[in-house]
């Protein structure tokens, strides 16, 4: 499997690899120089943090308490 590197530096997976790997579009890889080639694995599949809680009762329970830690704050 040959292929060309393009102007920005960019190659393509072949699909054979990313099938093999489990490689998915969106998907981060790493990249790492192993003697005299790159080698590309999976990065660790990490969801983000980011609304992972959203709808939970932990979420709920929190904005509560901030509700009634602002509430305390602002009264005179």
């Amino acid at each position: 499997m040959t292929h060309r590197v393009g102007a920005k530096g960019q190659v393509v997976i072949p699909k054979e690899l990313r099938d093999q790997l489990g490689i998915e579009p969106g998907d981060e890889v790493n990249f790492w120089l192993h003697d005299d080639h790159v080698a590309v694995r999976p990065a660790e599949h990490r969801r983000p943090l980011r609304g992972r809680f959203r709808g939970s009762s932990l979420t709920h329970e929190l904005e509560r308490e901030r509700a009634a830690d602002q509430a305390r704050e602002a009264a005179p």
